[in-house]
């Protein structure tokens, strides 16, 4: 006799035959394959919730030992099947404490084996139908899960077990409000935690992250208590922190700017959350070795750089939302904030920083070899696309906002943007994005198109790539920095920026 025989003939028969008389079958395995299909319609869910099939998978869950992975796995896919979208199943599931009886189920497996990752996620996909119900049923799962088995599963480091944990976790939190201060305090943060490490890129992930992160206001706790979790012993890879940052930050951010690039439109981004993300940018500047050139786009190998990098993309699309019209938000206000915590300033600076572009430096060094003078030493870009970055900021900036034109304007950096508006081997888009700042620093503003038309045109230096752009170099005699001025009046060129500005938008 094999093992499939002996499990049904030692299993009890007022378990065991209405399984098979519900399946028209003879045999454990084939009825429940049978009920699986059956169950995946909804007149078939109906109609087993009404022989209360349910009741009796849940006991069988209990009757079959853990060695039979096979019958484990059939009987979890049809309790799946059978708590989609049926209430009749899932209060059943409640009412005979299926939650319980699947914790027990998890806790028994040990959750170390490899082979049982796929056990692992259809019993919680159970519990993710089950929750679907309502409140009740959330938290009745909540109570028995939250935290240390949300841990547990969230350390198994899975993609596999990932989503669906990650599923249950949003969808209780989602129904009931109040869970997520709950989730966002220092009970769950080692699941926060363990979940970031698991470097999932799940949508369910991503609406957790968005939701905790973007539109609550616990992302600064959030994101300090990961370095404080990995610092504390915790974190199993020395190399991936360094003195500021722990790379479980540096993910944090990595999904937050997916996240508030994909659906900037749909969220209100509170102010606190962009203010602690001015911060950490500014914390990280610190950081960086900007004198140390790299050939490497985000993510890079140097978690500093990396939190850089993610915090001014996360500005840059801040900066870029537009309020519709009749909406009572003031997105101006989130903006003037970021704009009074210095941010226009910092950008400039970083700006005037940086070395010239690949173009202006050949110009600087036909110069140099010609009167034997020495390069100015700069700062270089941390990871390519830096310096586009930075423009692209300023250029969200500054649109349709006079007050934030005009202290571009104070900060003599209306020149520095132009210098900007080259083709930059280092900088994809770095020319497109900086003809759509100037074009936002220019619109509506007679100040700044004034300052353009009286810029001296005296000293320059004419290169074939930069007179398509209307522009030339001119060399500073002191200082050895090369800048660009306009050759040809810019308003020449309206059109064409007009046109760049709808692509950069897009």
């Amino acid at each position: 006799m094999d093992a499939a025989s002996l499990l049904d003939v030692s299993l009890p028969e007022d378990l065991l035959q209405p399984l098979l008389t519900a399946s028209n079958s003879s045999s454990l395995k084939e009825a429940l394959e049978i009920l699986i299909e059956y169950s995946r319609t909804v007149v078939g869910r109906f109609d087993l919730a009404s022989k209360n099939i349910l009741a009796k998978v849940l006991q069988l869950t209990q009757s079959i030992p853990n060695s039979s992975c096979q019958y484990l796995l059939l009987s979890l896919k049809l309790l799946r099947n059978l708590s989609a979208g049926e209430i009749t199943n899932q209060n059943s599931f409640i009412e005979k404490n299926g939650v319980g009886l699947v914790l027990g189920l998890l806790r028994s497996m040990g959750l170390e084996s490899d082979l049982d990752r796929g056990i692992i996620r259809t019993a919680l996909l159970v519990l993710a139908n089950v929750l679907l119900a309502g409140e009740k049923h959330q938290r009745a799962i909540w109570c028995q899960f939250f935290p240390d088995e949300f841990v547990t599963l969230a350390g198994l480091r899975s993609q596999e077990t990932s989503d669906p944990l990650c599923m249950i976790i949003y969808i209780c939190c989602d129904g009931s409000p109040g869970l997520f201060e709950e989730f966002s305090g220092d009970k769950g943060l080692p699941v926060m935690a363990e979940i970031v490490r698991t470097v999932s890129l799940e949508d369910w992930f991503k609406l957790l992250v968005s939701r905790t992160c973007v539109e609550e206001t616990h992302f600064p706790i959030l994101f300090s208590n990961l370095c404080q979790v990995c610092a504390s012993g915790n974190c199993e890879d020395s190399n991936s922190r360094d003195d500021t940052f722990s790379s479980e930050q540096a993910f944090l951010l990595r999904i937050i700017a997916e996240i508030v690039n994909e659906r900037i439109e749909e969220i209100t981004v509170p102010h606190d959350f962009a203010l602690c993300v001015l911060g950490i940018f500014k914390r990280s500047i610190g950081g960086v070795d900007f004198f140390s050139r790299s050939k490497s786009s985000l993510p890079t190998a140097l978690t500093a750089i990396n939190v850089l990098g993610y915090s001014l993309s996360i500005l840059r699309d801040i900066c870029a939302r537009e309020v519709p019209a009749g909406s009572n938000e003031d997105l101006s206000d989130v903006v003037d904030a970021l704009q009074s915590y210095g941010l226009i300033e910092l950008l400039l600076s970083l700006l005037r920083d940086l070395e010239p572009p690949a173009i202006i430096q050949k110009v600087m060094s036909l110069n140099e070899n010609q009167e034997g003078t020495s390069v100015y030493l700069s700062k270089t870009c941390p990871y390519i696309g830096f310096r586009k970055d930075i423009v692209a900021v300023i250029g969200n900036s500054v649109y349709r906002r006079k007050h934030m034109q005009d202290e571009i304007r104070e900060r003599d950096g209306i020149l520095l943007l132009l210098q900007q508006c080259v083709v930059d081997e280092d900088n994809p888009f770095l020319r497109e994005w900086s003809i759509w700042c100037v074009r936002n620093l220019l619109e509506g503003n007679a100040e700044n198109q004034r300052v353009i038309a009286d810029l001296e045109l005296q000293g320059s230096i004419d290169l074939p790539e930069l007179a398509g752009l209307g522009l030339k170099v001119e060399v500073d005699q002191k200082t050895r920095r090369a800048k660009l001025v306009p050759w040809t009046c810019l308003s020449a060129r309206w059109k064409e920026w007009e046109e760049l500005n709808r692509k950069c938008r897009q």
